[in-house]
C-alpha cells in the first residue's frame, strides 16, 4: 500500500491523466453502444412469469406496451357522450393515430367501443398503441400525442384529459435526478470545508468521488450488455457510490492532515495515510462489496446484475482513494491545512493533536452513565423498528404517483369510472389440449363471476393458436389492496383447480398482482438465507481483523438493529403515508420486494465501515494498554468526529436522491438516510460504546485454540506514531486530554 502511494505521489500528473482517459474511454464507449438495461423483474417458474411468457408467444398483441388516454367530465357539465365532446374528442383521436410512432388508436365512440364508457357516462377512455416499447420512446413523442389530446380541453369547458401507461410516464421526468446529485454534493462540500478550513482539501474526495463514480456509471452501461442490469442498478450505484467515496476520501484526508500538522512532510503524510486508513478502506470496501454480492446467493438474475454495477461502484471509488486521492494530495502540498494551521506550523512549528471539545466530554460522559444511555438508544431503536413489523410488500403502480401527475390522475380517473380494480386486471392464461379442456375453459368465466371478489370477467378468448386460452379478470379491489392478493391466492387454490378436475387443463394467473406476489413470495422465502450469508461474512471479516468473538457478535446485533430501524422509518413514510404527499413522493402503497436485499446488503456494508473505523482505534489503545476503559474512551474521542462528519456527508447524499423523482431511489435515498444517521449517532458513538464499556476485557476474548488457527490481519498496518515526529509524552498528553475528566 505503501508502495503505491509513493508511485502515485512521484508521478501525479501521469495517475490524473490516467484516471481521466479511463473515464473518457469508457463514457465514449457506453455512449457509442447505448444503453441495455432491463425493466423485466419477471421471476422464471412462477404463474406469473408463465403468462408473461405464453402472452408474447400467443397473444403479441396483448403483450406490448399501450398507453390510455382518459378524459372526464364533471357531474355539473355535459357528458362525455354529448355531442360536443364526442366531436371534439374524435377528432383529436383521428389526429393521434395519424402521428408518428403511433400503431393505432382504439376509442369509445362507436357500438364496439361502449365498455370504454362509465357507467355514469362522465369517464371515457381510449387506448393508443406505439410503435415502439415504451423504453424506446421518446418524450417529444408521447407529450405529442397528450398535447393533441388536450387540445380538445380548450373547446369544451370543464373538460379534463390525462394520460397513463409506460410511455405517459417519459412526459414527467422531472429532471430532478442530477439536480439531487448536485444537491448531496454541495451540502458535502459544505460539510468538508467546516470540518478541515481548507478549500483544497474539501474539494479532493469531492473530485476523487465524482471521478471513481463516473467511471462506474458508464462501465455499469456496458455491463447491461452483457448481463441482466435493472433499470434502477446506475441510479443506485451513484447513490452509493458518492457516499462511500467521498466519505473513503474523507478518512484519508483527515489522516494525511494530521500527519501534516505532526511535522510530517508532504510525501510522507500522503504515505502514510494511505498506508494506514487506506488499509482500512481496503477493508471497508471490501466488506460493502462482499454484502452486496451477497445477493448472487438469490440466483435472480436481475438483482445479480444490480450487485456486480453496485460492487463495481464501490471498487471504483476504492481505486480512486488509493491512487488518484494521493497524486492530488501531493499536488496541493501543506494547502490541505487551512491558512491558520499552516501559519501555526510557521511560527511554532509541529503541534500534536489533541481531542477536546464536545467529542471528549462525550467519551467521558459514556464512560460514566453507559447503562443509561445503552438503555436510552435501545429504546429509541426499538421505536423506530416497529413499523417494520407491519411491512407489506408489493410493487408501486402510477397510482402511487405524486397526486399532480397525469399518470396519476388518470389511474384516479379511471379508478373512479370503472371501479379500483380497472387498472390491475388479472390475465389468465389455459393451456389447452383437446375438446374436453376446449369445453372446461369456455365454462371458465361462468364460474369465475360467482366469485367473491371479481367485478368483471371477459369472453373466453381462444385464439392462440389453439392450443392456449386467455381470460381476462376485474378484481372488486385495488391491485395493492390485500383483498385482490387473496383473489389470487383462492383462484389458485380453489377456483382453478375445482375447474380443471378431470381435464388436462392448466390455467395459470398473472397480471399486475399476481406478479408482484409472486416476487415478493420468493425474495421472502430467501430472505433468510440471504441475511445469514451476509451477516456471517461480515463477522468472519471483523473476527479476522479484531481477533475477538464479542467484536463481530455485537456488530451483526447492531447491524440487525440499523436495518429494522431504517425499514421501520421507510414503511412508516411510503406504506403509511406519513408525509408522502408533502415529500412529493406520492401516494402510500407497498414496499418494493427487492428493497429489503438491497438494503440489507449496504445497510451491512456501510455499518461496517463505521464499525471497522471506530472499532480498530479502540483495537490499537487495547493493545497498546490492555486497559478497556482508556481503549473504548480514546477510540470514541478519536474517531467520533470523523466518523459524524462521514454520516453528515452520506445523509446529505442520500436524502438529496428524494429529488430524483423515482419512488423506487426515493426509498433507498430515505432508508440509507435513517440507517446511516442512526448508526452514526445512536449506534456507533453510542450503544456500542455503552455496552463494551459494560462488557469491559470480555469484549476482546478470543479462545486460545482459535487464536493459534486464525491468520493474523492489520487493518491500518503501521501505526501512525511510528516515526521521529512523535513528541515525548504525546501519548500521556493524548490520554490525559480524553481522561476521566472529560479533557475539561
Amino acid at each position: 500500500m505503501a508502495a503505491l502511494a509513493r508511485w502515485c505521489l512521484q508521478r501525479p500528473v501521469l495517475v490524473i491523466v490516467l484516471w481521466l482517459a479511463a473515464f473518457a474511454g469508457v463514457a465514449s464507449a457506453a455512449a457509442t453502444a447505448g444503453s441495455a438495461y432491463s425493466s423485466d423483474y419477471d421471476i422464471p417458474g412462477t404463474d406469473s412469469s408463465k403468462v408473461s411468457a405464453l402472452l408474447e408467444q400467443r397473444f403479441p398483441d396483448r403483450a406490448g406496451d399501450s398507453d390510455t388516454l382518459v378524459w372526464h367530465t364533471p357531474a355539473s357539465a355535459e357528458t362525455v357522450t354529448s355531442a360536443e365532446v364526442e366531436r371534439r374528442m374524435t377528432a383529436a383521436l383521428h389526429r393521434i393515430d395519424r402521428l408518428p410512432g403511433v400503431v393505432s388508436v382504439t376509442g369509445p365512440y362507436g357500438d364496439e367501443g361502449r365498455a370504454r364508457i362509465s357507467a355514469d357516462r362522465h369517464t371515457a377512455y381510449a387506448t393508443v398503441v406505439f410503435r415502439e416499447a415504451a423504453a424506446d420512446l421518446g418524450e417529444a413523442e408521447v407529450r405529442e400525442v397528450l398535447d393533441t389530446a388536450r387540445s380538445a380541453v380548450r373547446a369544451v369547458p370543464g373538460l379534463q384529459v390525462e394520460m397513463g401507461g409506460a410511455g405517459a410516464s417519459l412526459t414527467e421526468s422531472s429532471g430532478s435526478a442530477h439536480l439531487s446529485e448536485v444537491i448531496g454534493v454541495a451540502v458535502a462540500a459544505v460539510v468538508l470545508f467546516l470540518a478541515f478550513g481548507s478549500l483544497a482539501a474539501a474539494l479532493l474526495p469531492i473530485a476523487t468521488a465524482l471521478i471513481g463514480v463516473g467511471t462506474a456509471y458508464a462501465a455499469i452501461g456496458l455491463l447491461g450488455h452483457v448481463m441482466s442490469v435493472a433499470d434502477f442498478a446506475p441510479m443506485l450505484g451513484v447513490l452509493i457510490g458518492l457516499g462511500v467515496g467521498i466519505d473513503y476520501a474523507l478518512f484519508i484526508v483527515t489522516r494525511h492532515r494530521r500527519g501534516l500538522r505532526r511535522g510530517l512532510t508532504v510525501e510522507e503524510a500522503a504515505r502514510r495515510a494511505v498506508a494506514t486508513s487506506g488499509r482500512a478502506v481496503v477493508f471497508a470496501g471490501a466488506t460493502v462489496c462482499l454484502a452486496l454480492l451477497g445477493m448472487l446467493v438469490l440466483r435472480l438474475d436481475f438483482l445479480g446484475g444490480v450487485a456486480v454495477a453496485a460492487s463495481l461502484t464501490v471498487a471504483f471509488t476504492v481505486a480512486a482513494s488509493l491512487t488518484l486521492l494521493p497524486a492530488l494530495l501531493g499536488l496541493i502540498g501543506t494547502k490541505a491545512l487551512s491558512r491558520r494551521e499552516r501559519a501555526r506550523m510557521a511560527a511554532d512549528g509541529p503541534f500534536p493533536v489533541r481531542r477536546r471539545g464536545l467529542a471528549t466530554r462525550w467519551a467521558a460522559l459514556v464512560e460514566r452513565r453507559p447503562k443509561l444511555l445503552a438503555g436510552v438508544a435501545a429504546a429509541v431503536m426499538l421505536l423506530l423498528a416497529l413499523p417494520t413489523f407491519s411491512l407489506h410488500l408489493g410493487t408501486s403502480d402510477q397510482g402511487n404517483n405524486p397526486a399532480d401527475a397525469t399518470t396519476r390522475r388518470a389511474y384516479d380517473l379511471l379508478a373512479e369510472g370503472f371501479g379500483p380494480g380497472f387498472n390491475g386486471p388479472l390475465t389468465l392464461i389455459g393451456r389447452i389440449d383437446g375438446a374436453d379442456d376446449r369445453m372446461a375453459f369456455t365454462r371458465l368465466p361462468r364460474t369465475l363471476r360467482t366469485t367473491e371478489g371479481v367485478a368483471s370477467v371477459s369472453a373466453a378468448d381462444l385464439g392462440g393458436g389453439g392450443d392456449t386460452g386467455l381470460i381476462t379478470v376485474v378484481p372488486t379491489t385495488a391491485p395493492q389492496d390485500g383483498a385482490t392478493s387473496r383473489l389470487v391466492d383462492r383462484l389458485r387454490a380453489e377456483v382453478l383447480p375445482e375447474a380443471e378436475r378431470g381435464s388436462s387443463l392448466r390455467v395459470y394467473v398473472g397480471g399486475l398482482t399476481a406478479g408482484y406476489d409472486d416476487f415478493a413470495a420468493v425474495i421472502i422465502a430467501k430472505l433468510p438465507l440471504f441475511v445469514g450469508v451476509v451477516v456471517a461474512l461480515g463477522s468472519v471479516l471483523l473476527l479476522l481483523a479484531f481477533r475477538s468473538v464479542g467484536i463481530p457478535v455485537k456488530a451483526a446485533a447492531m447491524n440487525v438493529a440499523a436495518v429494522a430501524s431504517s425499514f421501520g422509518v421507510v414503511v412508516a413514510i411510503f406504506q403509511w403515508g406519513w408525509g408522502s404527499e408533502l415529500l412529493g413522493l406520492g401516494r402510500a402503497g407497498p414496499i418494493e420486494p427487492f428493497l429489503p436485499v438491497i438494503m440489507v446488503s449496504v445497510l451491512f456494508g456501510l455499518s461496517m465501515d463505521y464499525q471497522v473505523f471506530l472499532v480498530s482505534r479502540m483495537y490499537e489503545e487495547w493493545r497498546h494498554t490492555r486497559d478497556n476503559r482508556t481503549a473504548v474512551r480514546v477510540g470514541l474521542a478519536e474517531t467520533s468526529q470523523v466518523i459524524n462528519s462521514a454520516a453528515i456527508i452520506m445523509i446529505a447524499v442520500f436524502s438529496a436522491f428524494v429529488l430524483s423523482g423515482d419512488r423506487i431511489i426515493a426509498m433507498f435515498g430515505i432508508g440509507l438516510a435513517a440507517a446511516v444517521a442512526l448508526d452514526a449517532f445512536v449506534l456507533r458513538t453510542l450503544l456500542v460504546p455503552a455496552l463494551m464499556h459494560l462488557l469491559g476485557g470480555a469484549n476482546w476474548w478470543l479462545p486460545g485454540w482459535l487464536e493459534r488457527l486464525l491468520p493474523r490481519i492489520s487493518i491500518e498496518g503501521e501505526s501512525e506514531a511510528a516515526g521521529p515526529v512523535v513528541l515525548p509524552g504525546q501519548r500521556d498528553q493524548l490520554h490525559a486530554d480524553v481522561g476521566a475528566r472529560g479533557g475539561v
